[in-house]
């Protein structure tokens, strides 16, 4: 007869404790130092444009910064790891935090950096003497291109997938891989050719060419991602909603919609983050400067002013990662926590 060994489980769980602390740690190690260059640059940026052009203060302010964040990360990290009075110990951090900001860097800091904004007579020369054009005719300009583009996007997206996902006709894997196909060329190699097509279509020098280009090269991604979307909802809940009296039109509307709100906020998201941040169609495509999208504003910002006024160039970045900065406040929820509704079979 054969006798059970004796496992000792509490040394077991110990032992998955302390294997489950290393390897958090070195997860929350390597990801700390991978992004600390990032978040160093983006705080510098924030740090430049809120200081004066003397440049005399800047290194402490900055200093005084990354130290706020440094210890606001520590003590996250310290609290994560506690049972007990986290909630207090979160506030109190942020107290900290916020008391230490309104000493150490808030006396500091000045918006002279932004007076752009409301005296259009401070603009960035260059060597030539010209002036930039105005910051809120590039904002405008920025905002239809990539609001302009997002619903476009959106709008063909939605219903080119569902027409894949549900629908059976010929050629349908094959149209499903020439998509994936052209995700896989690079989209600079046709510039030339869409310049010149631009050209004889008289669309050269106008958003709406951009747009429309931007539009093309973005739908591929869009279709295939809502398409997996698509697939993840169960025919069930559809048929039962046509079964009821539905039609196929108020199915989609009303049942097979709402399941795949993730996918077409993700879709649209990233369509707007890609119109916002594209620079090299914009460049080469406009050519007045009247259409001056925020990515050109800041590259000829940096341009003109490079090595004379550091704290204009740092304004500008901030204008234009703000709009970013915002659309993810409203949009993380369904980033990070996207699921796919339907019923199990």
């Amino acid at each position: 007869m054969s006798v059970t060994p004796h496992v000792d489980w509490q040394r077991k769980a110990r032992r998955s404790r302390w294997q489950k602390a290393a390897f958090m740690t070195g997860v929350v190690s390597f990801l700390t130092f991978a992004s600390l260059p990032l978040v160093s640059a983006y705080v510098w940026l924030a740090v430049i444009s809120f200081t004066g052009k003397s440049g005399g203060s800047d290194f402490h302010v900055l200093a005084a910064v990354l130290g706020i964040l440094a210890l606001v990360y520590l003590a996250t990290l310290a609290v994560s790891f506690t049972r007990r009075y986290r909630v207090q110990l979160t506030w109190l951090t942020g107290v900290v935090a916020l008391l230490l900001f309104a000493i150490c860097v808030v006396p500091k800091l000045t918006v002279e950096n932004y007076r752009f904004l409301w005296n259009p007579d401070v603009q960035a020369t260059g060597a030539n003497g010209s002036s930039l054009p105005s910051i809120w005719d590039s904002l405008g300009n920025s905002l239809l291109f990539a609001v302009g583009q997002t619903l476009i996007v959106t709008s063909v997206a939605v219903p080119a997938a569902y027409a894949l996902s549900r629908f059976g006709f010929r050629r349908r894997q094959g149209l499903l891989r020439s998509l994936m196909l052209l995700q896989a060329f690079p989209a600079l190699a046709l510039t030339v050719a869409l310049f010149i097509q631009l050209y004889w279509m008289g669309m050269l020098n106008s958003i709406c060419g951009v747009m429309l280009v931007m539009c093309a090269l973005e739908l591929p991604f869009a279709i295939f991602v809502m398409k997996n979307f698509f697939d993840g909802v169960s025919w069930d809940i559809e048929m039962s909603a046509i079964t009821d009296g539905a039609t196929r039109f108020q199915a989609f509307r009303m049942v097979v919609l709402p399941q795949v709100t993730g996918g077409m906020i993700a879709i649209a998201t990233f369509a707007f983050l890609r119109g916002w941040e594209e620079y090299v169609f914009v460049r080469t495509l406009l050519v007045d400067s009247s259409k001056m999208t925020m990515s050109l504003y800041l590259f000829w910002a940096s341009q003109d002013s490079m090595g004379s006024d550091p704290g204009l160039i740092a304004a500008v970045g901030m204008l234009y990662i703000l709009p970013v900065i915002v659309l993810y406040v409203f949009t993380q929820k369904y980033l990070t926590q996207m699921r796919v509704g339907g019923t199990k079979g």
